[in-house]
């Protein structure tokens, strides 16, 4: 009998949705993140959604992604 991968969660489960809707790869984004400096949680997702055009759950979960990374 096979294992089966576990399924993804938390905000990795939108990456695959992330990169078909936006045309950009994660890392692409993560980049995006980085850029802007140490700005908090919500003044990084209004910069996806106002300068990017990303909509909240995406941003959100992008965003919480680069800051778990972050030590």
């Amino acid at each position: 009998m096979a294992t089966q991968d576990p399924k993804v969660k938390g905000p990795a489960s939108y990456f695959p949705s992330i990169e078909k809707k936006y045309g950009q790869p994660i890392a692409h984004w993560e980049g995006v993140i980085q850029a802007a400096g140490p700005l908090k949680h919500m003044a990084l997702v209004n910069l996806l959604k106002t300068e990017h055009g990303l909509g909240h759950g995406h941003a959100n979960a992008l965003v919480a992604w680069v800051l778990a990374q972050r030590p």
